[in-house]
């Protein structure tokens, strides 16, 4: 299987060589859905807290006197009914990670990638030579490859001060190794950018082995 190489002007130059395993196969949505769910429940932090009446700060004596008042009967100012008591449940902080197997993980970047490469969106350049961190250097190859409207997903081989400084002020633009990348790294772009050595690196790390 053969991808386009496109040059920094935007022309067409030499093809570059892909494992259908990797770019050609027919995308698992199941495995997909799950990859994302896993990914995005990683992430968060599960710090959340809130106090209940046990942890708040306060006296334990009885309000007033049980009967005899006209209200309903208090035992204790740290309860949830009152103001500056505790959380009845109370969130505790707990974390949500959630295990994937490194083969299904790996299905799941091969089957958006082979859905990218069906539908044309993914490109490939020879080397993205910024030689300045100068913002106009990328919106330049944006332009040259029809791409300034769209939601860019950029996965060099290696990220460089230059090119992390000229993409961080570019909206739609997200920059991440392509060795690195996640499902969900894959699946929030309209387009894909790789370059050369980056989708080697990639076709490399997800092709399998007979």
């Amino acid at each position: 299987m053969e991808l386009q190489i496109l040059n920094n002007s935007g022309t067409k130059g030499a093809k570059i060589k892909v494992d259908e395993t990797v770019f050609g196969i027919k995308p698992n949505e199941a495995v997909v859905h799950q990859a994302v769910v896993a990914e995005l429940s990683n992430l968060r932090q599960g710090t959340h807290a809130a106090k209940s009446r046990g942890m708040v700060t306060g006296s334990q004596k009885k309000p007033f006197r049980q009967k005899g008042r006209g209200m309903a009967r208090a035992g204790s100012k740290k309860s949830p009914l009152w103001r500056g008591g505790g959380v009845a449940f109370p969130p505790s902080p707990h974390k949500y990670i959630k295990a994937m197997p490194k083969k299904m993980r790996q299905l799941a970047r091969r089957s958006v990638l082979s859905d990218k490469v069906a539908n044309g969106k993914v490109f490939v350049i020879d080397a993205f030579n910024i030689e300045k961190p100068k913002t106009k250097q990328f919106i330049d190859l944006l332009k040259n490859l029809e791409l300034s409207d769209t939601k860019v997903t950029v996965l060099p081989s290696v990220i460089d001060n230059n090119l992390n400084l000229a993409t961080q002020n570019i909206p739609n633009i997200f920059v991440v190794k392509a060795t690195d990348a996640s499902t969900y790294d894959l699946l929030d772009s309209e387009v894909l950018l790789f370059d050369k050595a980056g989708l080697t690196l990639l076709n490399e790390q997800l092709a399998q082995k007979k």
